[in-house]
């Protein structure tokens, strides 16, 4: 491995240098989501339940509860602000789920920076490689060998493989992670939606 990264050349340290920032981000990626995952079938009903009863303290300790997982947070606040008007109610539940769905997309700006611009450095090693393969031809002139022209074109050919196999991985996380996203912000909007409705005809009972 240390020989591949020699041959590599100056450019394979930026290469290296960002798997390891974006595979960071990644772990760190993979254990919030699998921290925020619940059954937000069995949460909402429950909370629908106790406020249909008027127990409004339970709900409120339910959400309490479950507050680490962006549905808690979302149905606290909705919950809290009850006796706000329907429409006022609908944009502070949409204000805190985008907040929760910016947490979640924390840094992930940052990885599809590694995934773009990882190739392009992985390129860039291709030209450099190239440049000193040709240096060495022009220098060497009749005389030159295989041995002479291999440190530059080792460096093209590792540098654009290290590259794409950094990148390709990495952009399949990215759209898993980006995927996941989208899901629980289509189901935190759905079940704001539910809420609203529910505090609605508690309002109209009273």
């Amino acid at each position: 491995m240390w020989n591949f990264i020699v041959k590599g050349g100056p450019v394979i340290i930026p290469i290296i240098l960002g798997s390891v920032f974006g595979l960071a981000i990644i772990l760190e990626k993979l254990w919030f989501l699998s921290q925020i995952k619940m059954d937000s079938a069995v949460f909402v009903q429950e909370i629908f339940k106790n406020l249909k009863t008027n127990k409004i303290q339970q709900a409120l300790l339910l959400c309490e509860r479950n507050i680490h997982y962006p549905l808690g947070v979302v149905f606290k606040i909705g919950i809290e602000r009850r006796h706000t008007p329907a429409e006022r109610l609908e944009k502070i539940l949409e204000q805190a789920g985008n907040n929760q769905i910016q947490r979640l997309e924390k840094r992930l700006g940052a990885l599809a920076s590694i995934i773009s611009i990882e190739p392009l450095m992985g390129f860039l090693g291709t030209i450099t490689g190239l440049i000193r393969a040709f240096m060495t031809w022009e220098q060497a002139g009749a005389n030159i060998t295989v041995n002479a022209l291999a440190q530059g074109i080792y460096q093209a050919m590792i540098t654009t493989a290290a590259g794409l196999i950094i990148a390709i991985p990495y952009y399949l996380f990215y759209n898993y992670f980006i995927s996941r996203i989208k899901y629980i912000s289509n189901e935190l909007t759905n079940h704001a939606v539910q809420l609203i409705e529910v505090i609605s005809e508690i309002k109209e009972i009273k």
